[in-house]
Parts: C-alpha cells; sequence; structure tokens
C-alpha cells in the first residue's frame, strides 16, 4: 500500500501513532534543545542570569522567523496533502516548487532588515544596559543564518505532508541531536559565552537544511523539487498564504505579546522577571512540543480524508488526537504545580531568580490541562483549508484575549498581573474554540451522513 492510500485506508489509531510518534520525537527533542541551550546560557560564570535574559529578549525575533516559516511551511503542507488526496501529485510538487523559493526570498530578507535595525528593536523589546549585550550578540548571529532555519522547519512540513513522517522526524532529530553536541563545545570549551550558542544554533539549522534538500532531489521522495517548479505562480503564493496565516499569525501574535510581556515584566519585575519568563516558556515547551507533534502527525490524515470526503476517518481522528493532548498537558501540569522550584534550579540557581520564576511558573501555566483540547482543535480548521476560523482562533488567545489583559492586569496587579494573564486568556479561548468545533463536528456528521445516503 503506497503512502497515500495508507491515508486513506489505514485504522485511525495506528495511523495516528505512526504519523505522530515520529513528529513528537522530533519536537521533543527540540524542546529538549530549547532547555540545554537555555540552561548552558543560564550557567555562563559570573553573568548568567542576565545573559539568559539577554535570550529571552530576543524571543520576539526568533518568534517572527518561525511565524513566516509556518506561513509558507504549514500552509504549503496543507495544500499538498489536500491534493495529494484528490490525486492531483503535478500540483503538488508545484506547491513544494513554490514553497522552496517563497522561503528563500523571505528568510533573506528578514536576515537583512534585522541587522540593520538591531539596535532599536532591542530597545523596544524591553533591553536594559546589562542585557542588550547580550541579547545583541546571540541574536544577530541567528539573523544571518535564518535562511537555514527558515528553509529546514518549512520544507520539513511537506515531507510529512507526503506520507513520511519517519523523515520528517530524522531530520528534526539531526538538527537538534548536533545542536546538543556543538553547544557546550562553543559556549565552554571555546569561551565564546551566548555567541557559542547562536553559533552553534546555526550550524545545526545548516545540517538540518541540507538533509531537507538533499531528501526531495533524492530517490526517497514521492514528490521533487523540480526546477520548473520554482518560478513563482500567484494563485499558488495566495493558496498557500491563505491557509499558513492562521499559524502565521498566532506566532506574529506570540512575537507581539513577548514584546509587551517583556516590557510589562521590566516594570514591574526588572530584568530577572524576564529571565523568569524566558525559563517558563521553555518549561511549556516540553509539554507542548508533543501536541504540535500530535498536529503534525494528524494533519496529512486529516487534510487526505477530507480532500477524499472520508468525514467519518476526518472525526475520528480529531477525537483521537485531542484525547492524546490533554493526557500529556495533565500530566505537565502535575509536574509544574508539584516540582517548581526543581525546574526552575535547572536554568539559573540565583535565589532571587528562583523566587521570582517558582511563583510565575506555577500561575501561568494554571491552564495547561485545558491547552491540548484547544491547541488540537484549532489545527484542525487549519487541516482541512478553513483558513478564517483557524486563523480567528489562533488571534483569539495570543491577541484579543491576552494583549489586552497584559496592558490593563499589570497596572493594577504588578508582577502577580502578569502571571494571571496567561491562565485567562487560556480559559476563555477554550470555551470559544469547544463552541466552534462541536458545530463543525454536527456539520461534518450531516456531510457524512448524506453521502452514505447517496
Amino acid at each position: 500500500m503506497d503512502r497515500q492510500k495508507q491515508l486513506g485506508k489505514e485504522n485511525i489509531k495506528r495511523l495516528l501513532w505512526r504519523f505522530s510518534i515520529p513528529a513528537i520525537v522530533g519536537m521533543m527533542v527540540n524542546a529538549l534543545y530549547n532547555i540545554v541551550d537555555r540552561a548552558y546560557i543560564g550557567h555562563i560564570k559570573g553573568v548568567g542570569s542576565l545573559a539568559i535574559t539577554g535570550v529571552g529578549l530576543t524571543l520576539p525575533i526568533m518568534t517572527m522567523i518561525m511565524a513566516f516559516s509556518m506561513l509558507v511551511g504549514i500552509g504549503a503542507a496543507a495544500l499538498i496533502s489536500i491534493r495529494l488526496g484528490q490525486k492531483r501529485k503535478d500540483e503538488a510538487e508545484k506547491i513544494l516548487g513554490n514553497a522552496f523559493t517563497l522561503l528563500c526570498i523571505i528568510m533573506v530578507s528578514i536576515g537583512i532588515i534585522g541587522v540593520i535595525f538591531i539596535d532599536p528593536i532591542l530597545k523596544s523589546f524591553g533591553a536594559s544596559d546589562a542585557t542588550f549585550g547580550f541579547a545583541k550578540q546571540y541574536i544577530v548571529i541567528i539573523l544571518l543564518g535564518c535562511i537555514t532555519n527558515g528553509l529546514g522547519f518549512g520544507l520539513n512540513n511537506s515531507i510529512r505532508a507526503e506520507g513520511n513522517p519517519k523523515m520528517a522526524m530524522i531530520t528534526m532529530l539531526l538538527g537538534a541531536i548536533l545542536n546538543l553536541i556543538l553547544d557546550p563545545i562553543f559556549i565552554f570549551v571555546f569561551n565564546m559565552g551566548i555567541r557559542g550558542g547562536a553559533i552553534a544554533t546555526i550550524i545545526s539549522q545548516t545540517a538540518n537544511t541540507i538533509w531537507v534538500i538533499s531528501y526531495f532531489v533524492g530517490k526517497k521522495s514521492s514528490l521533487k523539487i523540480k526546477k520548473e517548479n520554482l518560478k513563482i505562480k500567484k494563485d499558488i503564493v495566495l493558496s498557500i498564504f491563505s491557509i499558513g496565516m492562521a499559524p502565521f499569525f498566532m506566532q506574529l501574535a506570540a512575537s507581539a505579546v513577548n514584546i509587551i510581556t517583556n516590557n510589562a515584566l521590566k516594570s514591574t519585575g526588572g530584568d530577572l522577571a524576564i529571565g523568569a519568563m524566558t525559563i517558563i516558556t521553555s518549561v511549556s515547551l516540553v509539554f507542548l512540543m508533543p501536541i504540535f507533534g500530535i498536529n503534525q502527525g494528524s494533519q496529512p490524515i486529516i487534510g487526505y480524508n477530507f480532500g477524499a470526503q472520508q468525514y467519518k476517518r476526518v472525526k475520528d481522528t480529531l477525537k483521537i488526537a485531542i484525547i492524546a493532548a490533554t493526557c500529556i498537558v495533565v500530566v505537565g501540569f502535575s509536574l509544574v504545580q508539584i516540582f517548581p522550584e526543581a525546574i526552575i534550579k535547572i536554568f539559573n540557581k540565583d535565589p532571587k531568580l528562583i523566587d521570582i520564576g517558582v511563583k510565575g511558573i506555577k500561575t501561568f501555566l494554571l491552564m495547561l490541562p485545558i491547552i491540548g483540547f484547544q491547541v488540537v482543535a484549532s489545527n484542525y480548521f487549519q487541516a482541512v483549508g478553513k483558513a478564517k476560523i483557524a486563523t480567528f482562533l489562533s488571534l483569539l488567545r495570543q491577541v484579543i484575549i491576552l494583549i489586552p489583559l497584559l496592558l490593563i492586569l499589570p497596572n493594577k496587579l504588578g508582577l502577580e498581573g502578569v502571571w494571571m494573564c496567561g491562565p485567562i486568556s487560556d480559559a476563555i479561548s477554550s470555551v470559544v474554540t469547544a463552541v466552534l468545533i462541536f458545530r463543525e463536528m454536527k456539520n461534518l456528521k450531516r456531510s457524512h451522513e448524506m453521502k452514505v445516503a447517496i
């Protein structure tokens, strides 16, 4: 049975397991990379707490790079899955070629603009005299090499979309494991400090990108990057952007939230509060990355079967994905609430940073148990090409609710107000998502019954 037929015929649980586990492993390794990378930086002798704050200040830029990668990568992957479900392989390859060109153009532009305007950018993000130098040392190197990040991450989605989750996992493992090896060498052995962490990241991402490109020009892929498909086509670009807008706005909003949050943290808790939030973000990724892996595993299954009008398989895939995601975040919630101090100490042992971090992580991640549902349900709309709803749900949690809270609560409650914004936004957005997904499932059931009747 070829890869595309498996998406439409194989047992859903077995299929989702087979597609999601490689993605989860890859995402978890990347989450581990983030933890280890920041833990190494947090333990740089004499400046660790300020260095990790410096990295935290660069998160909006790194999130923005990721946003454009997802705009093209996930948008193209969703379209490829649907086209393969419709037996239109030639169009799928045109989408892949256009995605490659778009990623190159966008990433080079971001790198050039970012380096030119980096000083005012970091100042506006909340950098102080004590942390500005660390932030600039790190992010300039990342910007110079961001094309490798964009291509590697963006095109890896297409590997999974064509039905090869194991290769997608190997791609992610390659870059992440190489980064874990290079980090301590460049930071401590070569005594390059925070610059070493950035150089290790760029080298690892370059290896990742080479691997992805070699896959699509080699014999193992069913889709190929072809010269004739590299020329930009307006209709393809618009279709990619239409579907990719949901994760794009989600990441772009996350970047805006990071900026607003950093400024709120700086005014209510100082540089160490920003460092604490950097740690909290890293920890949350450990539990969110598996969910993103489930999303990546379910996306081609949902997209293919939606395109093939096998609506019961679509519904079953979504249900199993939500249950699996919820189990993961419940475990994460328990660990955060029971062992907060031990978790913070992994990154830095400054007593002041620990005190701020413990209070912050317990409050900010209070609604973690319901986040699995919200993230997976939002991804469903993206997978079936319903870009407007997916975009709305993405913006709801990260912009429509969270940003107003960040502008109001810190002024009234100080640092505690910053921590409370997260769970309040999570709760409200999850309720709205539930209403929309239940309505969608009713429509899907009706479509399935009409098809059976015919």
